[in-house]
């Protein structure tokens, strides 16, 4: 079996939830306060900023350095 498979299916679900927490982030559509928009999270589900459009979303994201994902 590949070595990072068997890492991987060792972590605790702490560690994986945290795992590409500084270079990930998913952008979901979202509802906050009657608004549609959409929800920047990072790796880990912590909801990190709320933006009205998903170029925005995506834009917010790379300006950290880290690469969105979506979730729609």
């Amino acid at each position: 079996m590949n070595p990072t498979i068997q890492y991987l299916r060792r972590l605790s679900p702490k560690d994986f939830a945290a795992f590409g927490v500084n270079d990930l982030a998913y952008v979901k559509p979202a509802e906050q306060e009657g608004r549609t928009g959409f929800a920047i999270h990072a790796a880990d589900g912590t909801m990190l900023t709320f933006v009205d459009r998903q170029d925005v979303a995506f834009a917010t994201v790379r300006q950290h350095d880290m690469e969105p994902l979506s979730l729609q």
